[in-house]
């Protein structure tokens, strides 16, 4: 390529970026309202009735889950059903909340629940029933936490296939570097900041199966297409999966369909089960888990098979020295 074509590819290539940066990151923030946001409501349906007729006037914002009773309710809150959920009895209206699962979204029910008392002239009582950490009552923390993450699978995937390291040695690689980052970030988060507040080692291997799934997917795309594999996962993750991560609100917040894809990336898998580990004791872990799993299992995979159909540097010059060998002896 010539100078010129460089120069050229240089100077459009730049604002391209730029501009597809800014809309992956600028839209979806800009864009954010509750979509189909699952709330439970309990209690007699006399009594509901007018409740959900006023939260059904915001068309599609909420999905509504009807519960027999206050305890039904709480439980579906504790299990990741519902964000919140408002309880009505004989004493008065009681709105539960789960901040831990997002303190946005926690807030948001507030406001929607306070307007609509307020209309009908009743008082509505708010209990956090999964509070958010004291040391992090915004999710501020959780919320960085994703960019380093990804920039660290993204480092250790590119490290490893430019070093040059195949197969088995690379799957090594990527494994112990996954597991020494999920280490550190918990000890991070969890021993120092105080803003994870579940079991350490299942915050550490949760922090470490986030950085592999994207490392490995980087080092199997690299091993099977070359250095642009680097770039087209590098891509996928910080372009959409970082953005669309819904980490700093939730997925229901975000426009659709950015939401679901969000959650099919491993930033956004890695947010939820880690809120999961953390805040929840588990509670709707399977998915997001099976997510990253199927990430990292196809990237070490696809290390493994690149090592395989294309042979490395030592293993192309052995027949050439055998080659030399039997030319002497003869």
């Amino acid at each position: 390529m010539s100078a010129t074509r460089r120069l050229i590819a240089v100077v459009l290539l730049v604002p391209a970026l730029a501009t597809l940066a800014l809309w992956a990151f600028a839209w979806p923030a800009a864009r954010t309202a509750p979509r189909d946001l699952p709330l439970g409501v309990a209690g007699p349906p006399a009594a509901t009735a007018q409740l959900e007729k006023q939260l059904t006037r915001h068309e599609g914002a909420f999905e509504i889950h009807h519960y027999a009773d206050g305890a039904a309710a709480r439980e579906a809150v504790e299990d990741r059903t519902v964000y919140g959920a408002v309880v009505v009895s004989a004493e008065g209206s009681e709105l539960l909340t789960a901040s831990a699962a997002s303190p946005l979204v926690a807030q948001l029910l507030q406001q929607a629940v306070a307007q609509q008392a307020a209309a009908s002239g009743t008082r509505v009582e708010t209990v956090d029933v999964v509070p958010a950490p004291a040391a992090d009552p915004r999710g501020s923390a959780l919320g960085a936490s994703v960019l380093p993450l990804a920039l660290a699978g993204i480092a250790a995937g590119a490290l490893v296939s430019l070093l040059g390291l195949r197969g088995v040695r690379a799957v090594i690689g990527l494994v112990g570097a996954a597991a020494l980052v999920g280490s550190a970030a918990a000890a991070l988060a969890h021993s120092w900041l105080g803003v994870l507040t579940g079991d350490w080692w299942a915050e550490a291997a949760v922090l470490g199966l986030s950085t592999l799934a994207v490392s490995a997917a980087v080092a199997g795309c690299a091993a099977l297409f070359g250095t642009p594999g680097i770039g087209a996962v590098s891509f996928v993750v910080m372009f959409l999966g970082n953005p669309f991560s819904g980490a700093a609100s939730a997925p229901q917040m975000l426009p659709e369909p950015v939401g679901a894809i969000g959650q099919w990336l491993p930033p956004g898998a890695g947010t939820t089960l880690l809120r999961s580990v953390s805040f929840f004791d588990g509670a709707a872990a399977a998915v997001p888990a099976l997510t990253l799993v199927w990430w990292a299992a196809l990237g070490l995979g696809a290390v493994l098979l690149g090592a395989r159909l294309k042979p490395g540097p030592a293993r192309r010059a052995e027949p050439a020295t055998e080659a030399r060998r039997s030319a002497v002896v003869a």
